[in-house]
C-alpha cells in the first residue's frame, strides 16, 4: 500500500482525500467482499428468513499486539464467539476504528490483515466500517468496535433458564491463558514457559456441538471475569446450584504458576477461546467426544454439574476434597484485556 505518509494523520479522519485513500487502499483491500466493495454508508446483505442474533462490542486491549494475537484478531473472534455461543452461525461483521494521530500505518495494516485472516477462516464477511482519527495521546494507539449478525441454527433456545439439576458442564480446554498472556506481555514479565492467548473463533466448534447434541441447553464464551463469571451468571436467580471439580478444570502449569506469582485466581481470568456448555447428563459423553474431535476442543473436559442444592450458588470441590463458594469477580483484576 502506497501512502504519502507512513503515519496516521488527523487528515485521515477528516472524510476527505486521505480518508478515502486509507479506506480504499487498506481497509477495502483486506476486507474485500461484494457487500463491502460498494463502499456505501450501509451494507446491503442477504439473510435467510430465520431468527437472527445481533451483538456489539468494543476492544481497548493493551498492548495492541500480544502473544497469540492482536487487537484485530481479538475483535473478530470476540464478536464471532458472542454470536456462536448464542446458537447462531456468524455471517457479517462491521468494524469501527478509533486511531491515534501518529500511529504507524504499517502496524495498522498488520492489524487489519489479521482481522481479515480471522474473518476468512471463520467464514464471516466484514461488510462495513468507520474510521476516526483522534489527537496524539488520546487513545494509546487504537480502539476497535465491532457489531455482528448471525443466523440462529440451534433448534432450541440457548438460555440458563433451561438448565436443570443433573445437567453436565463442559469446557473445551485450559482456562486463563489469554489474561495471563496479556498481563505478562504488558508488564514484561519473564517466565520460563511462554504463555500465548487462546484467542480463536469458536463458531465451527459450537456448530459441531449443536449438530451432535441439538438439545444443548446453554453456552457462553468465558471472557471477562473468566469461568467464575460465566457460572455465577448462569446460576444467578435460578432454581439450581452449580458444583465444579477443581481437579477436572483444564489449566496449564505455566499459567497456574503465573497466576500464583500475580496473586490472581485463574477462575477469574479472561479467556478468548473457551466455551462453557451445559448439556443433559445422558448427552455429556457424546458432547465431550464432539468437542475433543475438534482442533479447539482436544483438551475438553466435563468439569461439574448443576445441582438441586444451593440454588443460585457456585461451589468448587477443591483438590483437597473441601468445598468453597465461587463468587462473581469484583473490581478490575486485569484491566484492558479485551
Amino acid at each position: 500500500m502506497r501512502n504519502s505518509s507512513d503515519k496516521i494523520l488527523l487528515a485521515h479522519g477528516s472524510g476527505g482525500v486521505q480518508s478515502r485513500e486509507l479506506i480504499r487502499k487498506l481497509f477495502a483491500h483486506h476486507f474485500s467482499n461484494p457487500a463491502l466493495d460498494i463502499l456505501g454508508d450501509s451494507a446491503i446483505v442477504d439473510i435467510p428468513q430465520s431468527q437472527v442474533a445481533f451483538t456489539t462490542d468494543a476492544y481497548v486491549v493493551k498492548p495492541l499486539f500480544f502473544p497469540g494475537g492482536d487487537i484485530g484478531k481479538l475483535a473478530v473472534c470476540g464478536t464471532i464467539n458472542d454470536l456462536a455461543a448464542a446458537g447462531a452461525r456468524p455471517l457479517f461483521i462491521t468494524a469501527g476504528f478509533i486511531i491515534e494521530e501518529g500511529y504507524a500505518i504499517s502496524d495498522l495494516e498488520k492489524i487489519v490483515s489479521s482481522m481479515a485472516r480471522a474473518a476468512r477462516s471463520a467464514g464471516v464477511d466484514i461488510v462495513a466500517g468507520d474510521t476516526k482519527v483522534v489527537e496524539r495521546g488520546s487513545c494509546e494507539g487504537m480502539f476497535v468496535t465491532t457489531s455482528g449478525v448471525g443466523q440462529i441454527i440451534a433448534p432450541k433456545p440457548i438460555a440458563p433458564s433451561r438448565i436443570e439439576p443433573g445437567d453436565a458442564i463442559l469446557i473445551n480446554g485450559p482456562i486463563a491463558d489469554h489474561g495471563v498472556a496479556i498481563m505478562t506481555a504488558r508488564e514484561g514479565l519473564a517466565i520460563e514457559t511462554p504463555i500465548e492467548s487462546d484467542c480463536a473463533a469458536l463458531n465451527s466448534l459450537t456448530e459441531r456441538l449443536i449438530s451432535v447434541v441439538p438439545d444443548t441447553k446453554f453456552m457462553r464464551d468465558a471472557t471477562r471475569g473468566g469461568l467464575a463469571a460465566v457460572l455465577c451468571e448462569a446460576a444467578q436467580n435460578q432454581g439450581f446450584g452449580i458444583e465444579i471439580d477443581e481437579r477436572a478444570i483444564p489449566l496449564r502449569e505455566a499459567t497456574l504458576a503465573a497466576c500464583e506469582i500475580l496473586g490472581i485466581d485463574p477462575l477469574h481470568v479472561a479467556n478468548e477461546g473457551k466455551l462453557v456448555a451445559f448439556v443433559r447428563t445422558e448427552s455429556a459423553d457424546t458432547a465431550l467426544a464432539a468437542l475433543r474431535n475438534h482442533p479447539l476442543g482436544r483438551e475438553a473436559a466435563i468439569i461439574g454439574r448443576a445441582t438441586k442444592e444451593n440454588a443460585g450458588r457456585v461451589n468448587l470441590i477443591t483438590a483437597l476434597g473441601t468445598s468453597r463458594q465461587i463468587l462473581m469477580p469484583s473490581g478490575d483484576l486485569l484491566p484492558r484485556i479485551c
